[in-house]
């Protein structure tokens, strides 16, 4: 079987609205540290040069939101009310396992600009590609904004979803869909310039806020989806990080394709 990873990395050397912090308590830190704890919280004389090397273990200490690198959305990050179920949206660490690891399609985008697509788009996409997704597929857009990851520009040049267009994949049974760029909706930029011009609340986060309504999560930040060699035919792994009470966990998301 070949694994394909479909995830960006967590860097801290990349542009983020919420740069990343990472510290790094080298092995011989390690051992200083671990030290001075055991003789603190313990009452243990131990010496960190009479560890073999004079090293224990590193340590990484990282400050980042669970929105940066490669992430699953819950249905709690769009609202604190659902018009779902009893009107409480589940947190990641709720969501059901088989939701993330089943069929997947990547629908290509790449020629489109900034701004939305719609049904129409997507459904020429998938003509083309000679596939429907079943109820529980996960449904990937290659927009090509993975290849400015670590920069300002990924946050300004992509493609998102417009209302309608998640409305229509939810009603195929579509209940995870994944994109290679920074939002499943357009760039903060485009939206606040297509609302000032016309007024229209509908245009204001479409794609997440159809997430109100019903339920469904969000693959945000993937990366890859240009090395897959099908369209479909494979299968989608992309469990979330079990973080109570969070709206959102990242995830090592693959592709797996059966030789």
């Amino acid at each position: 079987m070949r694994i394909i990873d479909l995830s960006s990395p967590v860097d801290a050397s990349f542009v983020e609205p919420d740069p990343v912090v990472h510290e790094v308590l080298s092995p011989r830190e390690g051992a200083l540290h671990m030290s001075e704890e055991m003789r603190t919280h313990f009452g243990l004389d131990f010496d960190a040069d009479e560890l073999p090397g004079g090293e224990f273990l590193s340590l990484d200490r990282i400050s980042l939101t669970t929105h940066t690198g490669t992430h699953v959305d819950a249905p709690s990050h769009y609202g604190s009310r659902a018009a779902y179920g009893d009107g409480t949206p589940r947190h990641i660490d709720e969501m059901p396992l088989d939701w993330f690891f089943r069929p997947g399609v990547v629908l290509d985008l790449t020629d489109t600009g900034v701004g939305t697509v719609g049904v129409d788009r997507l459904e020429r996409e998938l003509a083309r590609v000679g596939y429907r997704p079943e109820p529980l597929d996960i449904v990937l857009l290659r927009t090509g904004a993975s290849q400015w990851v670590g920069t300002e520009r990924y946050f300004t040049d992509f493609t998102g979803l417009d209302g309608p267009a998640v409305e229509f994949l939810l009603d195929l049974g579509v209940r995870v869909i994944g994109t290679d760029a920074f939002s499943l909706d357009a760039p903060f930029h485009d939206i606040i310039r297509r609302y000032r011009a016309s007024g229209d609340r509908e245009v204001l986060w479409p794609a997440h806020f159809a997430g109100r309504r019903r339920e469904y999560c969000q693959i945000e930040r993937l990366a890859g989806l240009d090395a897959l060699p099908v369209h479909h035919g494979f299968t989608v792994a992309c469990f979330p990080v079990k973080i109570t009470g969070a709206g959102a966990g990242w995830t090592r998301a693959v592709a797996l394709i059966d030789p």
